[in-house]
Order: structure tokens, then sequence, then C-alpha cells
């Protein structure tokens, strides 16, 4: 499923014009990146959490070149779903079909 599918979906189910739902969408998007690039995490209780985990420095190897790397510290994110999530998707009838 596309961005552009999940804007369809909510406009057909609430009514709303497609156009403001792209602008809510990308808003939500954009407060996310922009939020989690501060440091910040976010928390939607009933959906998951987008956090920052942090990386540990730590030397990789260039196989190509027979050399080590030096990778310094860093922050990825990562969205860890709630519970209620995981059990929503893992009682789904389409997700059991698929795994047959």
């Amino acid at each position: 499923m596309t961005k552009a599918d999940v804007i369809n979906q909510i406009s057909e189910k609430t009514g709303i014009d497609r156009s403001d739902v792209t602008t809510t969408v990308e808003t939500l998007f954009a407060v996310v990146k922009d939020s989690m690039a501060e440091g910040e995490n976010i928390y939607v209780r009933g959906f998951g959490s987008f956090v920052n985990k942090k990386r540990a420095k730590k030397i990789a190897r260039n196989i190509s070149k027979n050399t080590a790397i030096i990778i310094d510290e860093h922050y990825v994110p990562s969205f860890k779903p709630s519970k209620m999530f995981v059990e929503q998707v893992k009682s789904s009838p389409r997700v059991e079909a698929a795994n047959k």
C-alpha cells in the first residue's frame, strides 16, 4: 500500500476532501521526522512508538581494501508497535492465510 492509497482510503472513509487529507498526512510525516531529528520520541497510544535508537561506536571492515573503518556512535529511527497493534495483526485472517 502506498501513501496515495492511504490518502484515498482516509478520504473515502471520512468524506474529507483528498487535498485536505493529503495536507494532513504530509504534515504528520513532517512532524514525525522533525521531532525525531531533534531527539524527541513520539508515542501514539494504541498504535506504537517512534523512537531513536542509539548505535554504539564500532569498527567495521572494508573487505575490498582489507582496511578497518571506525563508525561513530549514531542514532537510527525505529518503530515499536503497541501490544494491541501486534495482536490485531497476529489474529488477522489475511496474515494467517499468507503464512500458509
